[in-house]
């Protein structure tokens, strides 16, 4: 694609949020705060993902198709329900990890209101302890291409639109898409 390409094809840009997640009115807040437009949709793994137009207008992802997105936010409110997903929820956690790894995707897990600090220290009401508490988590990341993000909640809509809205640009610039989106190119004839 060209650069003029990637700026349209960026241009709309959507965040895409499962609809496992619950509607709240802190849900709502962070869809508003992420500033582009917000779809509801299944993911066959994660919380978060992005859609785009293509220049030959196509979608990145179809509707009433299985979204396997190639980048995706599992999100986690706390460092206890993050712990819970570690322990009692652990095969449930892992087979979602599993679906994303098998479909090559890149997975960021944002936690909201937490730290490694906070994970080190015992600063979360679970039992989990601190130290299998880490060696899960770093576990993961290796395992599952999984990059931990900690932010705060209020953050958390902006910072979900960033990185998947920079995910998919270095993507489009790389030339992933190229095949899907570029249709300048002169026919043979």
């Amino acid at each position: 694609m060209t650069p003029f390409e990637i700026d349209e094809t960026l241009k709309s840009f959507s965040v895409i949020y499962d609809t496992r997640e619950h509607e709240t009115g802190q849900a709502r807040k962070r869809y508003e705060s992420m500033g582009v437009p917000v779809e509801r949709d299944k993911l066959e793994y994660c919380d978060y993902a992005c859609n785009v137009m293509f220049p030959d207008g196509s979608r990145l992802h179809q509707p009433e198709e299985p979204i396997n997105p190639p980048c995706a936010i599992e999100r986690k409110q706390s460092l206890d329900e993050l712990a819970m997903c570690f322990t009692r929820g652990r095969d449930r956690f892992r087979r979602e990890f599993e679906r994303a790894r098998a479909a090559g995707a890149k997975v960021y897990l944002l936690v909201e209101e937490g730290s490694y600090e906070a994970i080190i220290r015992h600063r979360y009401r679970s039992k989990y302890n601190p130290s299998a508490f880490m060696a899960s988590l770093i576990a993961w990341s290796v395992r599952y291409d999984m990059t931990p993000v900690f932010c705060k909640a209020e953050t958390s809509g902006e910072l979900i639109k960033e990185i998947l809205y920079r995910d998919m640009k270095e993507r489009l610039t790389r030339g992933e898409y190229d095949e899907r989106g570029d249709q300048t190119q002169p026919a043979d004839g």
